[in-house]
């Protein structure tokens, strides 16, 4: 999947897709890297092998689920393929021709051109849930890419709105977590190392974020 610097989609081509609709969706990406490359970490979508590597992270039993940054919809695709309802997930896109992509795509889905940083206000105003009912929070975003402040911002907004366990899960081309130890532990959460896409191009490490404190994160000043 993409891996966009700003709370921009990461697109990569779906799962089940034939050659040249893969094709399509590649070119589309590429497009919008041309357009902004500071904001597109990745020159390809990512692939299904890292689609897969993030699915199987979702918590046993999770039904509501908000993705960050979906590009094409490599794993929009792969969700609504692993059985997560269209109408329980919200799908959050900055990039607006992608997100017109992901609309025409996924009908039935939740698609939403807005930025990750105002996840709560979004949540909130299209009433997909209520504060701290929100499973799991799939991420394509390039949070290795960007500032300190930027990731603080996009991390509280997702704690806001995930549950008591709840998991932020996030893949990165780097073999070391996306955040660095001291922001990690000024949000008070926990990391783990999840899978290996070694097929991806690059290939990518997943890992999964989790609360350790039990309150609802808020804005921190330094």
């Amino acid at each position: 999947m993409m891996a966009p610097v700003f709370p921009n989609g990461i697109p990569v081509t779906q799962p089940q897709s034939s050659p040249s609709a893969s094709g399509s969706q590649a070119w589309l990406f590429f497009r919008q890297w041309l357009k902004n490359p500071l904001s597109i970490a990745a020159l390809a979508p990512s692939g299904t092998q890292l689609a897969g590597r993030m699915t199987a992270e979702l918590p046993p039993g999770a039904k509501r689920v908000i993705e960050l940054g979906a590009g094409t919809g490599v794993f929009t695709r792969a969700m609504l393929d692993s059985g997560i309802a269209p109408e329980q997930l919200l799908v959050v896109e900055l990039n607006e021709e992608l997100y017109e992509h992901l609309r025409a795509q996924f009908p039935d889905a939740r698609v939403v051109c807005g930025n990750a940083c105002e996840l709560t206000s979004i949540v909130a105003e299209k009433e997909f849930s209520k504060a701290g009912e929100v499973d799991a929070v799939i991420s394509g975003l390039g949070l290795l890419n960007m500032s300190r402040d930027l990731q603080r911002s996009i991390m509280q907004s997702a704690f806001d709105v995930l549950k008591p366990g709840g998991s932020f899960i996030q893949f990165t081309y780097s073999p070391k977590p996306p955040l660095s130890r001291e922001l990690i532990d000024e949000l008070g959460l926990s990391v783990r190392r999840g899978g290996f896409a070694w097929r991806n191009i690059p290939p990518a490490s997943v890992f999964v974020f989790s609360r350790t404190r039990s309150e609802q994160m808020h804005a921190v000043r330094s």
